[in-house]
């Protein structure tokens, strides 16, 4: 067996069991214990807990949620977090791929089926065909990695989106004191 083929293989298997993994955990969100402010009277200390001082943050996408989202079809975890333009790049960019891997798949299959006949007892079969065939199995196989890669990185902004869903960006323009200053030296 070729390396690099054995290297794709190997490839594509680590990112399926990656992506099992991933489908299957569950983590549970550990809360933090309020901060604590110390009041020290006379040698004693008190400690004051400022549970009603602070309010509890929840996200309101869950990440894991919008990795199995995409996981099942590539772009809903995007589609959940509200990111509408991602959707149509992350399946042009599979719908790619995949037309490439076919393509390839096919010219691997004709050239396969070339080699294969032009073998007789007498000769090894026809070097020209056989090039060709292994040119294309090795372009299939890279477009299988390169499918997996994109699969792979739909997951991981699925999940990092979900995470910066409620990060507001806005700067507050009321409060701000824009200047703008010009000056010339002649």
């Amino acid at each position: 067996m070729n390396c690099s083929h054995q290297l794709a293989e190997d490839i594509i298997k680590a990112l399926f069991i990656f992506v099992l993994m991933l489908c299957f955990i569950s983590i549970e969100a550990q809360e933090k214990t309020p901060p604590q402010s110390e009041i020290k009277i006379d040698s004693t200390t008190i400690i004051k807990s400022s549970l009603s001082d602070t309010t509890k943050f929840t996200m309101k996408k869950s990440a894991w949620g919008s990795v199995l989202r995409s996981a099942v079809l590539p772009g809903f975890g995007q589609f959940n977090n509200e990111s509408y333009w991602k959707v149509p790049l992350i399946w042009g960019v599979l719908g790619y791929l995949g037309y490439q891997w076919n393509s390839n798949n096919k010219f691997y299959k004709q050239y396969r089926d070339l080699y294969s006949a032009s073998i007789t007892p007498i000769t090894d079969g026809d070097q020209n065909y056989y090039d060709k065939r292994e040119f294309y199995r090795d372009q299939r196989d890279m477009f299988a990695v390169f499918i997996g890669l994109s699969y792979f990185l739909n997951l991981v902004d699925a999940y990092v989106d979900a995470h910066l869903f409620d990060f507001d960006v806005e700067a507050d323009v009321a409060k701000s004191n824009y200047q703008l200053s010009l000056k010339l030296k002649l």
